[in-house]
């Protein structure tokens, strides 16, 4: 079925002021579910907000906080999550850090205490239309192998830079598994087989069960390239976060489990971005000659730019029992069969 941004968006909102929500908060987390349907990404969509209202009840999402901001240096931001929504406490973190670039040129962000942050593509598109360079890192329940290994140990740790460009900024989003868990779970609830090289079984074999992969691992992107920037990321948080680490990492996956992964972010003050040449780089990038005339070359972010323009235009196709579902959480209180 195809659902209008603006009914997803009107719906969301509903479902979650009716679960406690402040009004600004339920804005935040509702807009960044539509955008990740808009821009073809259902994994990080609409099929999470069932989980994010069993969290609310059942008490390890604090619906109306936003984050406590604690300056340790004039560039160095430590946030306390207070158990908030994710996309909440982010986007409450990275304004803090806006207002003070000026006097600093740069701020590093680190939060813990906080929950699923979603698709980080959202916040870094949105701080580079307004002339800012950002970075964010997230770590996440064990769910991808070490290189050569049976089963998970690391987290699926995705990784966005943002800058500024005409007609649109540069976005890249990647996660150092081959593909997110939210993709997995997107197949399965869809009944589809997934391709034989993503996922390993609960017993470290290769699967195509994408039913079967929910309780596996995911297969690091680019083998050792992959393995290791995953570690990297999860090693970055950890120190600067404090976060836990690895298999002991909840709270993004489950309903019931308190979320203590971590995020960073880095921010740079749009009067110390001088790049002058980027949006014709980026250009000169789409128009050489492509291997298959048929495939156009394009920059990360040219894809999402696309399907939104057409699902905003036509609709978001919206899995039947899942819209279902969401509705019914705009009269209803509690978990529902």
């Amino acid at each position: 079925m195809l659902v209008k941004a603006e009914t997803a968006r009107e719906v969301c909102i509903a479902a979650l002021a009716r679960h406690g929500v402040s009004a600004a908060n339920a804005g935040i987390q509702a807009e960044l579910l539509v955008q990740a349907e808009l821009m073809g990404h259902p994994s990080h969509g609409l099929q999470r907000l069932p989980r994010i209202i069993e969290r609310i009840g059942n008490g390890v999402i604090d619906p109306v906080a936003t984050g406590a901001h604690d300056w340790q240096t004039p560039s160095l931001l430590d946030v306390d999550g207070q158990m908030g929504l994710g996309p909440v406490v982010l986007v409450q973190a990275l304004e803090e850090a806006a207002r003070r670039t000026p006097e600093t040129g740069v701020v590093l962000g680190a939060i813990h205490n906080s929950n699923h942050i979603g698709m980080l593509s959202w916040y870094v598109r949105h701080f580079a239309e307004r002339g800012f360079v950002s970075i964010i890192v997230t770590t996440s329940e064990a769910l991808v192998h070490p290189l050569g290994g049976r089963r998970a140990m690391i987290g699926t740790n995705p990784l966005a830079i943002g800058v500024p460009a005409t007609p649109d900024p540069f976005v890249l989003d990647m996660a150092s598994g081959l593909v997110s868990m939210g993709k997995i779970h997107d197949y399965a609830a869809r009944g589809e087989p997934i391709p034989d090289n993503w996922a390993l079984d609960a017993e470290g074999n290769p699967t195509t069960d994408a039913a079967a992969a929910k309780g596996g691992a995911i297969a690091p992107f680019g083998g050792g390239k992959g393995y290791g920037l995953g570690l990297g990321i999860e090693l970055l948080v950890g120190a600067l976060t404090g976060c836990a680490l690895g298999t002991d990492v909840k709270g993004t996956l489950d309903s019931d489990k308190v979320c203590n992964k971590g995020d960073l972010f880095i921010l740079i003050d749009p009067a110390h971005v001088r790049g002058t040449g980027i949006s014709a780089y980026l250009d000169e990038i789409r128009h050489i000659a492509p291997i298959d005339p048929a495939a156009p070359v394009l920059v990360p972010g040219d894809r999402a730019v696309r399907v939104r323009a057409e699902r905003t235009a036509k609709g978001i196709p919206v899995n039947p029992d899942v819209w279902r579902q969401i509705e019914n959480y705009t009269t209803q209180k509690g978990k529902l069969s």
